[in-house]
């Protein structure tokens, strides 16, 4: 027999950084979930993403146990990484701040492929860039 879910948490952590004070504390608490144990999990396997952001959901079960999927870090943080930029542009479609290349945008879209909701490399990479375009970054061919 399947084990009774009971709700979902998403959560943005830093990779290796996951620590009981807010968000993470609260969110867990409030269901019932042991969180240093999550932390300790969570830590683990995300040593690899390493103070990146790293988008998690945590299916939690009536018997206060979890299970916890990790996604890829967010497609904004690598177009910011690859245009060596801190944030995206205040009026995007007025201001341009930075530019990528369109070599950049394919490997962007290699990592996050799994995340998106594309067939093939060509689509996901052009999602890429209209996700970089509405952070006012120009993607140069």
């Amino acid at each position: 027999m399947p084990k009774e879910i009971t709700g979902y948490v998403k959560l943005q952590i830093k990779g290796g950084q996951a620590n009981p004070a807010p968000p993470v504390g609260p969110a867990l608490g409030q269901r019932g979930i042991n969180i240093m144990e999550f932390c300790k999990a969570f830590n683990e396997k995300t040593k690899s993403f390493m103070g990146k952001p790293v988008p998690v959901v945590i299916t939690v079960y009536k018997d206060k146990k979890f299970d916890f999927v990790i996604k890829s870090p967010p497609a904004s943080h690598f177009i910011k990484e690859a245009a060596k930029l801190k944030g995206g542009s205040n009026e995007p479609g007025r201001i341009v701040v930075g530019s990528i290349t369109r070599k950049q945008a394919e490997k962007i879209a290699q990592e996050k492929m799994k995340d998106l909701n594309a067939h093939d490399l060509d689509e996901a990479t052009k999602i890429i860039c209209g996700s970089a375009r509405s952070m006012g970054i120009e993607v140069k061919e």
